[in-house]
C-alpha cells in the first residue's frame, strides 16, 4: 500500500514509518523543512515537500495514494497561545483529505486526542462519538479538535474507511520531547518533584512504538467510523509519576496545591489537574492490538528521561 502520512519526521511518525516499511509499504512523507525531508528520505521514504495549510498539496497527494495517516497538528502554534488557529488548520486538511478520498473506499486515520474525554471515569471508545453530553471544554463544534474527529468519523458515509486513533497525553520512549520530559524540567528547576493536590489523577499513557503499531493496524484494517484507543496503560497516578521523577533526581515529592499549581508547574498545570483514564479493551478486540512495550513507569525507571 502506497501510505501518505503526515507528522512523518515527527515523535510517532518516526516511529510509524519503519512499523509501515517493515510490514511491506511505501510510505510518502509531508515535509515542511528541508532538515524533516532529509530525515525522511534516510529512514527510507518518499519526500513531498509542504505544510498542512498547503491544501492543494494535500489533495493530490492523498489522491494518488492508497491511503492517509494524518498525524501532523500545529503543535508550536497551540502551545503559544495560537490552539485554535492550528485547529482551524487541522480541519481545512481532513477537509482537504476527504475531497481526494470521497468514493474510493480507501482508509483514512487520524491522530486525535484523550484527555479530559470523561473526567474522574474510565474513558472507552464509546465516549466522545458525538457532541452531545462531551465535557463543556470540549464542545465547540467544528472549532475544536473533538469536532475534527467527528468530522473523519462522518467521512464513512462518503465512502472513505476513516477512523480515529485517540492518543493519550503521554507518548512516551527514550527521546520523548513532551510532558514526561517536561515534568523533569520543572522538578529540576523547583528543586521538588511535586503533583497536585493529593496526586491521586490518573493518565493513561503509551509506548510510541506500540502507538505506532496501532495506527499500522488502523491502516490496514480499521472498519469505517472506528473510534480506537491506544492507550496501554489504563491510568497511571501523577503521584506515582512524580515519586519516580524524584528518586532518579534524588529529589522529595511533595503535593502542589491547586490555587499554587499555575504557579508551580505553568502550562502544564491544566493537564496535571485532570483524572482522565480510559480503556483501549474494545481497541484490543477489534484490531488484536497488544502492546508489547514498557508501561510509562516502567519507562521512567529505566532512566533516559535524566540523562541530560
Amino acid at each position: 500500500m502506497r501510505v501518505f502520512v503526515t507528522g512523518a519526521s515527527g515523535w510517532i511518525g518516526s516511529a510509524l514509518i519503519p512499523e509501515l516499511i517493515g510490514a511491506g509499504h511505501q510510505v510518502v512523507g509531508l515535509a515542511r523543512s528541508d532538515a524533516s525531508a532529509a530525515a525522511l528520505t534516510k529512514a527510507g521514504t518518499e519526500v513531498v515537500h509542504g505544510t498542512l495549510d498547503d491544501l492543494d498539496v494535500l489533495r493530490d497527494t492523498a489522491a494518488a495514494s492508497d491511503g492517509v495517516i494524518h498525524l501532523a497538528f500545529k503543535h508550536d502554534i497551540a502551545f503559544q497561545g495560537g490552539f485554535q488557529s492550528a485547529a482551524d488548520a487541522d480541519r481545512r486538511a481532513v477537509e482537504a483529505f476527504g475531497e481526494a478520498l470521497a468514493g474510493s473506499a480507501r482508509p483514512f486515520v487520524l491522530a486525535s486526542g484523550l484527555a479530559g474525554l470523561a473526567p474522574g471515569r474510565v474513558a472507552t471508545e464509546e465516549d466522545g462519538r458525538t457532541s452531545d453530553a462531551l465535557p463543556a471544554h470540549l464542545t465547540g463544534g467544528p472549532q475544536t479538535r473533538m469536532g475534527t474527529a467527528h468530522l473523519t468519523l462522518a467521512l464513512a458515509d462518503r465512502n472513505i474507511r476513516s477512523s480515529v486513533v485517540r492518543l493519550p497525553p503521554t507518548v512516551h520512549g527514550e527521546g520523548d520531547p513532551g510532558f514526561m520530559a517536561a515534568l523533569v524540567g520543572v522538578a529540576r528547576d523547583k528543586g521538588v518533584s511535586g503533583y497536585i493536590g493529593d496526586g491521586s489523577q490518573r493518565w493513561p499513557a503509551a509506548h510510541r512504538i506500540d502507538a505506532a503499531h496501532l495506527f499500522r493496524l488502523a491502516l490496514e484494517s480499521a472498519p469505517a467510523g472506528s473510534v480506537l484507543h491506544a492507550t496501554a496503560d489504563q491510568g497511571v497516578p501523577i503521584r506515582s509519576i512524580a515519586e519516580a521523577i524524584g528518586r532518579h533526581l534524588n529529589l522529595r515529592t511533595r503535593s502542589v496545591s491547586p490555587d499554587d499549581a499555575a504557579e508551580h508547574f505553568t502550562w502544564l498545570s491544566g493537564f496535571l489537574a485532570l483524572d482522565s483514564p480510559a480503556s483501549s479493551e474494545l481497541t484490543r478486540e477489534l484490531l488484536g492490538w497488544q502492546p508489547t512495550q514498557p508501561s510509562l513507569i516502567e519507562d521512567l525507571e529505566k532512566g533516559h528521561y535524566f540523562m541530560s
